[in-house]
């Protein structure tokens, strides 16, 4: 029987690897872009940054420590250099496919970083396997920036699972679907015609404003905002202000709400304030053809009619004034039940009548619909 060399008797004491196979080893040595693993075999096992993760930016000096424990899975058994190529991450990999697998067929709710923002949609990395989620797919609205979601935590579902082709495909949308439909449930549970709520600011048009309530949004009209008038609620409100509005109307699905609460209402007092004969003061809002309509306070609008304008002949409103001007005028009529109160310059300066010319000289005094007026101009 012939005697074995040194070399023979060493290498028959360590264990045979072959590739695929799957080993635990110790680091002996790391770099940030490489560690050394003895893996009991004659020759230790190269593990470099692109075999340990997806993660181009990751310095292994970071994660692995000399004396580390890892199982690694050889790739190459030898090189052409004698080395032995090593992988964690395809390793993870496989592991990373059940549970993929597991989480595709239960259902299951996965979260994980975005590391990926493509044009078409986002990546994420779950125990070394990417998943895909299309943009169609990252919320319930359309997202025209996707970099906002960079280095975020999303949930999401996985639709798709086919490991031969690699193709993984993950749906935040689904969730957010359904946690606001359960939030939509619980708010329509709690809230009713009256109640005031709070909210915020999502959206800003030019007939008002979107209230994000908590589970459902609610539309403050521009007619809505204020007693007084409001021009553009874009100058009133922007995205992210805080809310705090009275549900005027829940029909169905859709909320109107309302900042026109009632014990703010001018025209409570309006009746006492502005009775028949009152001299009062206040500032031109807006011209008409037929006169000029005068805030007497936030919320109330008084008609001046444009023969009322002067004791001389007026042709056009806009001849005489314009929108800012200060007008002091008596007024000659209050409507309480329509809303309604018209003005008179021209009766500041007349005499008092007589009861038997009251009817004639009142004669020249228009009554008109402050709100149809109104109305009819914006449709012009």
């Amino acid at each position: 029987m012939s005697e074995e060399t040194f070399e023979q008797l060493l290498e028959g004491s360590l264990k045979q690897i072959h590739t695929g196979e799957v080993v635990e080893g110790s680091v002996i040595a790391v770099k940030p872009e490489e560690a050394i693993i003895n893996i009991g075999y004659k020759s230790d096992g190269i593990l470099t940054r692109n075999e340990y993760t997806n993660d181009s930016s990751v310095d292994l000096t970071e994660v692995l420590h000399v004396g580390d424990s890892i199982e690694v899975k050889v790739l190459k058994v030898n090189d052409g250099d004698g080395q032995v190529i090593l992988s964690y991450k395809r390793l993870a990999a496989d592991r990373g496919n059940k549970r993929i697998e597991e989480a595709f067929n239960n259902h299951e709710v996965l979260t994980a970083k975005v590391t990926e923002v493509l044009n078409g949609g986002l990546c994420v990395v779950v125990e070394e396997v990417r998943i895909f989620i299309p943009a169609s797919l990252v919320s319930d609205v359309y997202e025209k920036d996707l970099s906002k979601y960079a280095g975020q935590e999303v949930s999401f579902v996985v639709t798709e699972y086919n490991p031969k082709r690699r193709r993984y495909i993950g749906d935040c949308k689904q969730l957010i679907v359904a946690d606001k439909a359960e939030k939509q449930k619980e708010l329509f549970a709690k809230i009713k015609e009256g109640d005031s709520v709070e909210g915020v600011v999502k959206n800003v048009t030019d007939f008002g404003a979107f209230i994000d309530l908590g589970g459902a949004d609610g539309l403050l009209h521009i007619s809505e905002m204020s007693w007084g008038r409001v021009e553009n609620p874009k100058k009133v409100f922007k995205v992210g202000d805080k809310v705090k509005a009275m549900i005027k109307e829940i029909n169905g699905s859709k909320i109107a709400l309302s900042m026109k609460y009632e014990d703010a209402n001018p025209w409570k007092e309006a009746e006492t304030k502005y009775a028949t004969g009152t001299v009062v003061t206040g500032k031109v809002a807006r011209m008409t053809d037929f006169g000029a309509f005068v805030e007497l306070e936030p919320g109330i609008d008084a008609l001046l009619h444009v023969s009322q304008i002067s004791k001389d002949h007026v042709e056009k409103p806009a001849d005489v004034l314009k929108v800012g001007d200060e007008v002091t005028a008596k007024v000659v009529d209050f409507n309480a039940a329509d809303k309604k109160i018209s003005l008179s310059v021209k009766a500041m300066f007349a005499p008092e009548p007589s009861e038997e010319k009251a009817e004639d000289d009142n004669a020249d005094v228009v009554s008109v619909n402050i709100e149809e007026a109104i109305a009819n101009q914006e449709e012009e």
